[in-house]
């Protein structure tokens, strides 16, 4: 019998409706297994999943409990039913928290006797749902792979302990955030100079166009030239309290020039 044949008419129980949620949801669903989900929120139930009263009943005889809930409610939605967690489930906790936070809520898991694994999703779940790409870690790691690397997910396991997945996913973040927000400020800027529509324009093709090259090269260039480009960083800021906006970003990039000229970059991969 196949992974995927066994895994039909599994009970999954799902904390948290949110837009995700519901996404993995429906398609957990069309794969042929029993939804069973909890969210305290007025939400919209989606078709063919059994939207329960309690945490308590969502959690009764599953296979797999899916945690996708807000970082901040993530100890919260574990503790909320733990005790009436089936021995042989597996927790899968698809928040983004700290590496401590993921830690920590293993260590409730073992102490209730069932496996815990800390998901990271690694891209955004709109227009791709369950088949969005995830890093996981942890002492149900494995299992988690074989289950949903059958129902279409791609997994990239990791042999650590939980809190690994999530620290991926976070250092990531640091950059992908930190780049809307640097876009963000810019735009603000190019509106009160009047040029919105040529930066958005400007922006979107460098992004755009940039590869793993260009990257190295805006990285390891910034060493050499780190006294130009701090001045021309200053320049920048003067630029947008001139024109009303508060240069948050900016000034941030000043201070990491600042410390570029003490102390260097940081070791770059080879290019593959």
């Amino acid at each position: 019998m196949s992974i995927h044949s066994s895994l039909k008419g599994k009970k999954i129980a799902l904390f948290g409706l949110g837009e995700a949620g519901s996404l993995i949801a429906i398609d957990m669903q069309k794969a042929g297994n029993n939804i069973s989900a909890y969210d305290p929120k007025h939400v919209v139930t989606p078709a063919g999943v059994d939207r329960v009263q309690t945490p308590s009943e969502a959690v009764a005889d599953a296979d797999v409990v899916v945690a996708l809930t807000a970082g901040d409610d993530a100890l919260s939605a574990l503790d909320q039913a733990i005790t009436d967690i089936p021995s042989t489930a597996l927790y899968a906790d698809f928040s983004t928290s700290s590496a401590s936070a993921k830690l920590a809520m293993a260590d409730r898991a073992a102490r209730f006797g069932f496996e815990f694994v800390d998901v990271a999703l690694m891209t955004l779940v709109p227009g791709k749902g369950l088949r969005t790409p995830v890093t996981v870690a942890g002492t149900g790691a494995l299992r988690f792979e074989e289950i949903f690397s059958s129902l279409g997910m791609p997994v990239h396991r990791l042999d650590g302990n939980a809190g690994d997945a999530a620290t991926r996913k976070l250092l990531r973040s640091v950059m992908m955030k930190g780049l809307a927000a640097v876009i963000i400020e810019s735009m603000r800027a190019g509106k009160a100079a009047g040029c919105s529509e040529w930066l958005w324009e400007n922006l979107s093709t460098e992004i755009a166009q940039a590869d793993q090259a260009f990257i190295t090269r805006l990285v390891t260039g910034t060493q050499p030239h780190a006294h130009r480009r701090l001045h021309e960083m200053e320049c920048s800021a003067e630029l947008l309290k001139d024109l009303g906006i508060e240069p948050t970003m900016t000034l941030a990039t000043l201070e990491s020039l600042k410390s570029v000229i003490r102390s260097g970059i940081p070791e770059i991969p080879p290019i593959l």
